[in-house]
């Protein structure tokens, strides 16, 4: 794709074009079932999650999984990864295993340093967070956590089949974001190509309330990014700048039963 091409020359070259930027945070489940304690994975990359790339640098500035109530931390291991296929240039990615030991929706969170996008003249700042049910309880799963940048689902966010409908409602320090882009991608993982670019970020406005709803169109994990505001403005070579304020959700749609049209 064009757009994709220019984009990786852009920032091979030490700049990135204006397409969309999605923090991934993705565990290797959303639903934990049986009897016994469970150890997951998770990942967190920023990145094109339809395009593939590229990958992006950043740091966790704090993070951790909200279950029962309270907050428990992550430990993170760092692994080098190139930021676009074949290339030379690295970036990083974190990984962390965590235990699920009681019945509850746990809810990991990251907030990730601020990224500048030169293209854009602004530094970006995606607070992100994925839902995992475990054991068979799921008390909480609509409330929001007290992130300064946070979607709140309205529909489950998990046990979802492809062609759900999702709702969501957007908070920015505590309060209802009216008219708000939302951004939504697919995460490619099977090198799907669309017609055009129009297709590769999807997009909806939140109403007056903040509410948004997207219908999923086939399985596989599903970013929502609500473009925001409020981020305190930050100095780069001698220039202030602003900053954008993201609220990130990930979920993950299964297909159809077989048989199932």
């Amino acid at each position: 794709m064009r757009k994709l091409l220019l984009t990786l020359s852009l920032f091979l070259a030490g700049t990135t074009g204006a397409s969309a930027h999605f923090m991934l945070l993705k565990p290797s489940t959303d639903i934990v079932e049986g009897n016994h304690a469970k150890t997951i994975e998770i990942e967190a990359k920023f990145t094109h999650p339809m395009e593939g790339a590229p990958n992006m640098p950043f740091k966790i500035l704090k993070s951790g999984v909200f279950i029962n109530g309270h907050v428990e931390k992550l430990h993170w291991k760092k692994i080098m990864i190139p930021a676009a296929p074949g290339s030379n240039k690295k970036v990083p990615m974190y990984k962390a295993e965590y235990k699920l030991r009681r019945p509850g929706v746990y809810q990991f969170f990251i907030y990730p340093s601020a990224y500048f996008e030169p293209a854009e003249e602004k530094f970006i700042q995606q607070v992100t967070k994925v839902e995992v049910e475990g054991f068979g309880m799921e008390d909480g799963w609509n409330k929001p956590i007290g992130l300064k940048a946070e979607i709140v689902p309205v529909t489950r966010p998990f046990g979802l089949w492809e062609g759900n409908t999702f709702k969501g409602r957007v908070y920015f320090n505590g309060k209802p974001a009216r008219n708000v882009r939302v951004e939504i991608e697919y995460l490619n993982t099977k090198g799907i190509k669309v017609p055009a670019d129009a297709f590769v970020t999807q997009v909806v406005r939140t109403d007056n309330d903040g509410y948004f709803v997207y219908t999923i169109p086939w399985a596989g994990w599903w970013g929502f990014s609500a473009i925001g505001y409020g981020g305190k403005k930050r100095y780069k070579d001698g220039k202030l700048y602003p900053v954008e304020f993201d609220a990130v959700m990930w979920i993950k749609a299964y297909p159809k039963p077989e048989g199932v049209k």
